[in-house]
């Protein structure tokens, strides 16, 4: 593909050198470039590509796209927005993948992934072949590959894997979207069938600032899609929504698509009644616009039962009888790394989640008292370099609901732990917890097996914050660290 086709996709443009030349490749990473690749300069939030220019050319790089005229032997497409000209270039090189898959994104605070994975084995069992992009790995075909970032792909990749995606068959792809990866243009060009929202509580205030200004990131899912109508099902756009957050009345008049809400507390078109949860699974009545049914889910929690219904909402939206959706998911026995237990034979539950937001971890610790019989002892601490306004709330939420407290590291990344221990403590006095009740942990490998040593018969141990992660990331380092294996050696370790 020739460098002019390319700038052809953009009306403000400048080429300088010969836009004849042909392009084999594309990259935005300079370390990767092979020779007659494109490298685009991004400007981030703490690296700019325009630096790395010369050492792409050096390994071969045949053009540049760039947001300002750089002194070099090779061609440059000069364009204003060089991230926004990355999703534009991306969507052409790779043909426009996501127009021939049925893209549904979920987005939302917590229960991305759970969403995600229900849904995806619903699809799956109804024999349609999927692919999904996700926290946990991204899935193509039958290779599963592992994802590198918590955030939504950049431009380039993203479309790269959708490509992929459909060179092997694949018919829908489910995308968690991030509030990042909205608000930086990493889905512009993607064109989904369907978006599904979660909830909407505080998170990432560090990179958004403000919760208005979160939701408004959440919000362009919905106000992109659906803006043309169609007589022919396949082109049709559905948002699917929580009836019980407030944010959903806003999504809901930015979207052209169709509207269909889910809830337990208000009406809405997919609901849930007479939840009973245990310490086995959750049983509900599911109400919905194409029928009623119970479901007895090994999952355990309301949190879940929304999870469900979400899933449940966007299969229904694909036709899929709800009898069919039952099936699947009274099938799924856990998510990764989602309320995961650990069973070695010990005489108390140990819990493995990925909670590590204030509503998180409220919701696993009130679906825990709804069947504990002893103590809750809760392991948790809050990333490093991130929102610290979160880390009292984060305190005072599991002080409420726990006995036993062990505040320990995350992911402290760049920031000194003890700090971001400090930083929890006041929201625990807040609380009114007692001071002999918890202590500071900063070796999360300690508190993990201090906790593990401390639980009795019919105790509950929540080992919250990283649920299926495999590392810590401490000082630019990440660290083989997995709270199931720590677990599972700690109770090895005492005496059952």
């Amino acid at each position: 593909m020739q460098l002019k086709e390319l700038a052809s996709l953009l009306t403000v443009r400048r080429v300088v050198g010969d836009e004849s030349i042909e392009l084999t490749g594309i990259q935005t990473d300079s370390r990767k470039v092979a020779p007659g690749d494109l490298f685009i300069c991004i400007t981030g939030l703490s690296v700019d590509g325009h630096k790395f220019a010369e050492a792409a050319i050096g390994l071969g790089a045949a053009a540049l796209i760039v947001e300002r005229e750089l002194d070099v032997p090779v061609p440059q497409l000069i364009v204003k927005d060089s991230r926004y000209a990355m999703a534009v270039v991306a969507s052409h090189f790779y043909g426009y993948p996501s127009r021939e898959l049925k893209v549904i994104g979920v987005t939302g605070t917590n229960g991305k992934t759970t969403t995600s994975y229900l849904l995806e084995k619903i699809l799956r069992d109804q024999g349609h072949t999927t692919g999904l992009m996700g926290n946990i790995h991204i899935k193509v075909g039958d290779e599963f590959l592992v994802n590198h970032s918590t955030n939504t792909q950049e431009a380039l990749e993203l479309q790269r894997i959708l490509r992929r995606m459909r060179d092997v068959g694949t018919e829908y792809c489910i995308m968690e979207v991030s509030s990042h990866g909205l608000a930086l243009g990493r889905v512009k060009g993607t064109q989904f069938r369907t978006g599904i929202f979660t909830n909407l509580t505080q998170d990432h205030l560090d990179y958004h600032g403000t919760m208005e200004k979160y939701q408004a990131a959440k919000a362009l899912l919905f106000s992109r899609m659906g803006n043309g109508f169609s007589a022919k099902p396949e082109e049709r756009a559905f948002a699917v929504l929580n009836a019980d957050d407030a944010a959903s009345a806003d999504f809901a008049e930015q979207t052209a698509a169709q509207v269909i809400t889910y809830g337990i507390e208000r009406q809405a078109d997919v609901r849930a009644e007479n939840i009973r949860v245990t310490a086995k699974g959750t049983e509900f009545r599911c109400v919905t616009f194409a029928g009623t049914t119970d479901f007895a889910m090994k999952l355990v929690g309301e949190f879940n039962v929304y999870n469900s219904l979400g899933a449940i909402a966007a299969a229904l939206a694909e036709g899929i009888e709800l009898e069919r959706i039952k099936e699947s998911l009274e099938g799924v026995a856990s998510v990764e790394g989602r309320m995961e237990i650990v069973d070695e034979g010990q005489p108390f539950l140990v819990l493995v989640d990925y909670a590590h937001t204030p509503d998180g971890l409220e919701n696993a610790l009130t679906t825990i008292r709804q069947f504990a019989e002893g103590r809750v002892i809760s392991v948790f601490g809050c990333g490093g370099d991130r929102d610290r306004r979160k880390r009292p709330l984060m305190g005072q939420v599991t002080a409420k609901y726990s006995d036993y407290l062990l505040v320990t590291s995350d992911n402290p990344r760049t920031e000194d732990p003890q700090q971001i221990l400090e930083d929890i403590v006041p929201g625990i006095r807040e609380a009114g917890f007692d001071e002999d009740s918890y202590e500071l942990v900063v070796d999360r490998r300690e508190a993990i097996h201090k906790a593990i040593r401390l639980a009795g018969p019919k105790d509950i141990v929540l080992i919250a914050g990283k649920g299926h992660e495999t590392y810590q990331e401490i000082m630019g380092r990440k660290i083989d660290f997995d709270d199931r294996l720590v677990a599972k050696d700690a109770i090895r370790g005492r005496s059952i």
